[in-house]
């Protein structure tokens, strides 16, 4: 009879044992997240990495069951709160907006940049990607990129464009267009979009490479002229106006991105949620209207693996412009 209850006390411990690790596994897979989940932005509140950050963040705080807390670190090109992300502890609950320039641009712009856009970082999920239009007075007597590389090239080193700043996308592809069509023009850098588009709409430059999102309405009211496109597809809110490269500027591309990025070593299985949960929110009808209808944005999700060697990729590209162009930091 003893030995009876013994056996039978054995069993129920053997299975409590069982239940206990169930629940340790069970709750191993609910740990993440466990608190709220700092999601750092680069750049200052209101533009357009902010915009990305606070969308997404939104859709983690509803399918994570926790608060998604948008932290803005502008500074260095990015740079600041990217390097803050690059040393954060990798448990997924510190997030990164990522972004080409400081990822992809300043690692191979400046000779010292504090992380490595390789090692240190664990790609989720490209969301965005953005391309960037040429943009003319309609003052300017060039009715199409061949009109307006005849004008480059009559008044070689005569022209100037704008951009948002040594090493921005529309800086560098300003340098890409006069790589490829050999021409020369005077690069003026402004503090901030809005600044070199006021110039260029006040007359002060002769032309720019801008965001869509930023010139479609100028180019709509008449007051600037759309040329060209910089990516391979043209943009929905400008369909009329073709790609550089089927305008005849063959292999021109120049398109940068946003994303969600998280420190190196994060587990697997969180950069698998988060991934998930982005891509599905990057499929979402509201998401779609504000960073693709709105935002001039084709929207992504790839892979992580996919965005990794987007990341390698855009390094070895911006190396070589970078090298061809002569371009230097200020």
């Amino acid at each position: 009879m003893r030995e009876t209850w013994i056996n039978a006390a054995l069993a129920a411990l053997a299975g409590l044992s069982a239940c206990g690790a169930l629940a340790q596994k069970s709750d191993a897979g609910q740990k993440y997240p466990s608190r709220p989940i700092r999601f750092i932005c680069p750049y200052v509140a209101g533009g357009a990495g902010d915009i990305f950050t606070r969308t997404i963040g939104q859709k983690l705080t509803e399918a994570l069951g926790q608060t998604v807390v948008v932290d803005n670190r502008p500074g260095a090109n990015g740079g600041i709160g990217t390097d803050l992300v690059a040393k954060a502890q990798p448990d997924g609950h510190t997030l990164l907006m990522g972004n080409s320039g400081p990822m992809t641009v300043n690692p191979v712009l400046y000779k010292k940049v504090p992380y490595d856009a390789v090692k240190d970082f664990a790609p989720v999920t490209q969301g965005t990607s953005y391309m960037y239009v040429l943009v003319v007075p309609p003052s300017l007597p060039a009715a199409n990129v061949n009109d307006f590389i005849a004008v480059l090239k009559s008044k070689s080193g005569q022209l100037t464009y704008g951009s948002t700043g040594i090493g921005g996308g529309n800086h560098l592809s300003g340098e890409l267009f006069n790589l490829m069509t050999n021409t020369q023009s005077i690069h003026v850098p402004y503090t901030g979009s809005a600044a070199a588009l006021a110039a260029l709409l006040g007359g002060q430059i002769s032309y720019m490479f801008d965001t869509v999102i930023t010139a479609v309405p100028h180019v709509r009211a008449g007051k600037l002229k759309a040329l060209g496109v910089t990516a391979r597809k043209r943009a929905s809110s400008l369909p009329e106006i073709g790609t550089l490269d089927e305008l005849g500027l063959k292999g021109f591309e120049l398109t940068q991105w946003q994303a969600v990025v998280a420190p190196a070593g994060t587990p697997k299985p969180v950069v698998d949620v988060l991934y998930r949960e982005v891509a599905k929110a990057l499929r979402m009808p509201d998401v779609i209207e504000r960073l693709a209808t709105q935002g001039g944005n084709e929207l992504v999700g790839n892979t992580p693996e996919e965005f990794a060697q987007v990341i390698k990729n855009d390094l070895a590209k911006y190396s070589k412009l970078i090298k061809s162009a002569g371009i230097q930091p200020q």
